[in-house]
């Protein structure tokens, strides 16, 4: 069996990616030849070479666009890579149907250290880093190429707020925790404030969750959870070198930005 056989026969189970560990031992190229035949597959623009080591097949169905979803490939990849991650942010969201900020990258949060973000042809994956793993709010979610690990609704809303900075500030992200919020059960809010670390995120997370509108069953367990222990005024969007002022909310939420949702 040749490369391109094997690729065919992995289509045929709708498996999507390959490493060239995998190709290599399961077909009879080897070393300089097999690099050779991918070489040319790749010229072909049946296959991409994702990362160093890591490929993936375009189906002639997306041969048009050039790449294929990211639920096909994301968990093949991690177990490639070896490192824990779950696809979430603006991907996770469109998941959850909270899909008002359309974004062509794909958002994957993973452990320390940091992945480089991955711009190859069509394809633009980011990767963001957490030193605190969540052992809850992680969905297993069925793809097309087997499972792949996804943020649930509450824990997508935190990590945007969390990360707002890095993502295009709040206001981008408002309109998706909205569209989020419908999305969000009580036993979701349970589960994270079970293990969630970062008090001032769900001090804006509960603020917010008011702000919009959202079912008190979700923002009341977030305020009793917050009023077991001292916390402290913060920023509603955080800004170097700027101190929270005058709070007049329960949440200790300085306003510090004018919020303005386009839904």
């Amino acid at each position: 069996m040749n490369a391109k056989e094997y690729i065919k026969y992995l289509l045929s189970i709708e498996s999507y990616s390959f490493s060239l560990k995998e190709v290599s031992e399961n077909t009879n190229g080897k070393g300089t030849s097999l690099k050779f035949e991918l070489a040319r597959l790749i010229d072909k623009k049946e296959i991409v070479n994702l990362r160093k080591g890591f490929y993936l097949i375009i189906p002639p169905r997306y041969s048009k666009q050039g790449q294929i979803p990211v639920q096909l490939y994301i968990d093949k990849l991690f177990n490639y890579l070896n490192r824990k991650y779950y696809l979430g942010f603006y991907s996770a969201a469109k998941f959850h149907g909270a899909s008002h900020q359309q974004s062509q990258r794909d958002y994957v949060m993973t452990e320390k250290p940091k992945l480089n973000t991955i711009r190859k042809n069509t394809f633009d994956i980011r990767f963001l880093t957490t030193a605190h793993w969540p052992n809850k709010n992680i969905i297993h979610k069925k793809s097309d190429a087997g499972f792949l690990k996804i943020s649930s609704p509450a824990l997508t809303a935190v990590d945007l707020i969390h990360y707002q900075t890095k993502l295009g500030g709040l206001n981008r992200i408002l309109s998706v925790l909205e569209e989020l919020t419908e999305e969000i059960y009580p036993n979701d809010i349970t589960e994270l404030l079970n293990w969630y670390p970062h008090k001032s995120t769900l001090q804006r997370f509960g603020f917010l969750l008011e702000e919009t509108g959202a079912d008190k069953k979700l923002s009341n367990p977030i305020k009793k959870h917050l009023q077991q222990s001292k916390f402290f005024p913060v920023l509603l969007s955080p800004k170097s070198g700027q101190k929270p002022g005058a709070v007049d909310n329960i949440w200790k939420v300085d306003i510090n930005i004018g919020l303005e949702s386009d839904l």
